[in-house]
């Protein structure tokens, strides 16, 4: 069995880093993630411990915004520093692979203390003969990124699903590269074992569009998703990966579970239950009273549960957090919970009659890599 690449974040609990560690974590037979705390970079012993027991560490730690622009500059370079200084006092040569950015080519205190945070790296690769590797990241967007901060995508689907009115200041072109997409880049770079090898890597972006372009398509989606109850089509990778996003910005304690009209005449009842402009896979399920289903959660699907008859409890946690949400639903009055993805989710039948639920996910995907992953609410 092949050893386990053992790998430490620094800045873990950020938004590259923490999609970077959960999905490490999904793969504990290869990887084995290395805590890291912050508090470190003020305890020189605890940080030369941290770069000693790892084989890699990807170095995300860092300031983005300041209202000093020299603190972000003093900031960026001096925690690149302790790195340096800690594997020379604990004579450890992990790989390191750095984060920096395509503003490198601006004249910025962020660009500036990016690139030459990346140059101390790379000096201290070359005298120590240990591997390195400088990205060169595009705009990155994707779930749970902080909106102010983050990106301007973030910013937009907060404000859209918080009822804010979104202000373009520059209408430019973004080239955007999705987390998930990122995440996968890095692992590609651990796994490919090298020697003694210092590189600068510019990871390509996945997609570009004007900010209004981009404000268009997340407008759509609250119009269509909030006012319309339509799902988008999600052929498209980049409006499958907006709508991910997008969707883990809603407010689930004010806005689950979503109510469906309930039509009913002499002969029964018609509800609609999902609306979409793209395919997908539709089934339904009974179940009987006190049993749970799921318990899982998905990294790319979107995924709807529809309580028709009887009485459910619905709950979702995101993997990395403790809060719950929890949703009861009645089938007299039918309505749908949908799960965002990296959120475990379950149902159960917490009535005395059988429940019937119908699920639509979508399944239009290019990877047929697996999507479920199983972990209790």
């Amino acid at each position: 069995m092949e050893k386990q690449i053992k790998i430490g974040i620094t800045g873990e609990n950020g938004f590259v880093g923490s999609h970077l560690k959960n999905t490490i974590n999904l793969s504990p037979e290869k990887y084995e993630s290395i805590p890291f705390d912050r508090a470190y970079f003020k305890k020189s012993e605890e940080l030369q411990k941290f770069v000693k027991k790892c084989d890699v560490i990807v170095h995300l730690a860092g300031l983005n915004r300041h209202n000093d622009p020299s603190e972000i500059y003093n900031k960026n370079i001096a925690l690149s520093q302790q790195i340096i200084d800690a594997c020379e006092a604990a004579d450890a040569t992990p790989h390191i692979i750095f984060s920096s950015s395509t503003q490198e080519e601006r004249d910025n205190p962020y660009g500036n203390s990016k690139r030459e945070a990346r140059l101390r790296l790379e000096k201290w690769a070359q005298k120590n003969n240990a591997n390195f590797s400088g990205l060169i990241i595009p705009n990155v967007f994707g779930p749970f990124g902080n909106p102010y901060y983050n990106s301007v995508v973030a910013t937009f689907c907060h404000q859209l699903t918080h009822n804010e009115t979104p202000k373009i200041d520059v209408d430019g072109e973004l080239k955007l590269i999705y987390v998930n997409h990122l995440v996968k880049e890095i692992l590609t770079i651990i796994d490919n074992k090298r020697e003694n090898k210092i590189e600068r890597i510019e990871i390509p972006h996945q997609y570009e569009l004007k900010v209004s372009e981009l404000l268009k398509t997340l407008t759509e989606f609250k119009e269509d998703y909030f006012e319309k109850g339509i799902f988008p089509n999600l052929d498209k990778p980049i409006v499958r990966d907006l709508f991910n996003t997008f969707l883990c910005y809603i407010d689930f304690d004010q806005f689950c579970p979503f109510h469906l009209k309930l039509n009913t005449d002499d002969r029964g009842s018609f509800v609609e239950t999902v609306k979409l402009n793209s395919g997908g896979q539709v089934s339904f399920s009974t179940t009987v009273p006190g049993i749970t289903r799921g318990n899982h959660f998905h990294t790319r699907k979107a995924e709807r549960f529809a309580v028709i008859q009887g009485k459910a409890k619905i709950e979702f946690r995101r993997i990395d957090s403790d809060k719950i949400y929890s949703f009861e639903l009645d089938g007299s009055q039918p309505s749908f919970v949908d799960m965002p993805i990296w959120y475990t989710h379950n149902i159960t039948n917490v009535g005395d009659e059988t429940l019937l639920t119908i699920f639509w996910i979508n399944e239009h995907f290019d990877s047929e890599d697996m999507d479920t992953y199983f972990v209790e609410v």
